[in-house]
């Protein structure tokens, strides 16, 4: 009954007529970053920081987990269409999908790429509905100590978000750490880092960080690394499957769902992973195994679930401690800050209109997207044709005029250019941004609540592995440190015995 009525107290607040304007807003812009390669959620959801500082808690993150979970709708449109994928969940998508385009089944492949992620998307917010409370009632007996070492795991599991080198990710947190520490001490409120320049003593701008560094980086990219880009159907017939598709995809559709449920809440990207295992469970599944590759069913409806059942539970983790199982969750928990709101679990105790009404919306996003993306299919085929070099100098445009608009300050401009070059050299380095962000996010609360627990403990750092919660999230951290490492001291072991052999 509980359960109940905070879903009913999350769809008065979701369903009022600002926050399904703001919804809609925002799985339009998902599905529209999600058609065009190259631009990708997290870059858009940076981007558009700055416009959340003048909205309500609430419609904003409402508009910003729409565009996430809109973006994997989308992705799956080029990927069928042109076999280039949106979004990098819905690379297996592409296998498939577009050879069911080649074949002439293009509007078949969308509508059960759209079907199947409407009803993994409402089951995952379920899930989510079902399990954030309880989990959030243990993470209330978490005090400094326990916190501490809940941001460490969480900057431990940063490192799974980086895709190559462990070292490197190691150092982009490090790097993230230090300029979080940018600004003015509040215990003693001496200036820090601040290099005598008198804009750094309130601290690096957010916003500014996240748009240079994910944004602007992400346009520089895309802008050297242009692809020619050839729809294969512009004319799309026949949208929904018939009775025998229909029976093909529904056994896929709920295994992919499964999948992507459990596999999404895990750090690193689980709905990339998710739409990789889905496909390999189809193929070993399939009775005609030798049907995958050249335009199967199974192998789009099957990802397709996966991959948003995955983006749906990996706001588990978020909601329910603060943790961030992606880069985008992790932009999520810089808006939060920024309108005041400490991410953990005493948002569903402080502000449950927030935490039920973003659930909530989530509903009614995945309605919204089975409802618009099919009627719009026809402009998105025809945006896939809009050049980068036409797109790319309206959104920096865009993005320089909403990052002024927070304080009105020309700082602020010179430093997402900083943070922009910052990022590209990043990019060329193959370091990853995304722990950058999160150690620049989580460094402020590792080193208050680090103290706070000194100050407690009268200076005795062993409060840390004394108390049960705080040790057994240090040892949590450190088996997934070692986990991380594993495969590259191997890999460093056989080059060594290969040289000796040689």
């Amino acid at each position: 009954m509980e359960l109940l009525s905070n879903l009913a107290l999350g769809f008065g607040v979701a369903s009022s007529l600002t926050n399904l304007g703001f919804c809609l807003i925002g799985v339009l812009l998902g599905t529209l970053i999600g058609v065009l390669p190259g631009i990708g959620a997290t870059a858009t959801i940076a981007m558009l920081l700055p416009i959340t500082f003048q909205l309500e808690p609430v419609s904003s993150l409402i508009m910003l987990a729409g565009i996430y979970y809109g973006a994997q709708y989308g992705g799956s449109t080029t990927a069928i269409l042109i076999n280039m994928p949106g979004e990098s969940s819905s690379a297996v998508t592409a296998i498939d999908g577009y050879q069911m385009a080649r074949q002439g089944r293009a509007g078949t492949a969308l509508a059960t790429a759209a079907l199947g992620s409407f009803f993994a998307g409402s089951v995952a917010t379920f899930l989510v509905a079902l399990f954030a409370p309880p989990l959030t009632a243990v993470a209330l007996k978490f005090g400094a100590a326990e916190y501490f070492s809940l941001m460490v795991m969480g900057l431990v599991m940063s490192v799974a978000l980086a895709h190559g080198s462990v070292l490197k990710a190691l150092a982009m947190v490090v790097l993230g750490l230090l300029l979080g520490m940018v600004g003015t001490d509040v215990y003693t409120g001496a200036p820090r880092f601040t290099m005598g320049i008198t804009q750094f003593a309130d601290g690096l701008n957010f916003v500014a960080v996240a748009v240079g560094v994910f944004g602007i980086a992400e346009i520089l990219r895309n802008l050297e690394n242009e692809h020619d880009r050839q729809v294969m159907t512009k004319n799309i017939s026949r949208l929904f499957p018939n009775r025998d598709e229909f029976r093909q995809m529904v056994a896929p559709i709920l295994r992919g769902t499964g999948i992507g449920s459990v596999l999404g809440i895990l750090p690193g990207g689980g709905a990339i992973l998710a739409s990789f295992a889905s496909y390999t469970v189809e193929k070993k599944l399939s009775k005609h195994p030798e049907e995958f590759g050249k335009g199967a069913l199974a192998g789009v409806a099957g990802p397709e679930s996966a991959n948003n059942a995955g983006a749906q539970t990996s706001f588990i983790p978020l909601l329910t401690l603060g943790i961030p199982a992606n880069p985008v969750m992790a932009l999520m928990i810089g808006a939060m800050i920024i309108q005041g709101i400490v991410p953990g679990p005493n948002v569903v105790s402080e502000q449950p209109e927030l935490f039920w009404g973003i659930i909530a919306s989530m509903w009614i996003g995945n309605l919204m997207l089975v409802v618009l993306n099919l009627p719009l299919i026809g402009l998105w085929v025809k945006l896939l044709t809009v050049p980068y070099y036409v797109l790319f100098p309206i959104i920096m445009a865009m993005c320089s005029i909403g990052v002024y608009s927070v304080n009105s300050n020309t700082y602020d401009l010179f430093a997402v250019a900083g943070f922009g070059l910052l990022g590209y050299v990043l990019s060329k380095l193959r370091c990853e941004p995304a722990p950058l962000l999160l150690g620049f996010v989580l460094g402020p609360l590792l080193e208050e609540n680090l103290r706070r627990a000194m100050i407690l403990s009268r200076g005795d750092p062993t409060t840390f592995v004394t108390r049960p919660i705080s040790a057994t999230l240090l040892v949590l951290s450190l088996a997934i440190l070692v986990l991380v490492f594993l495969p590259q001291i191997r890999k460093r072991r056989d080059e060594v015995f290969t040289e000796s052999d040689a």
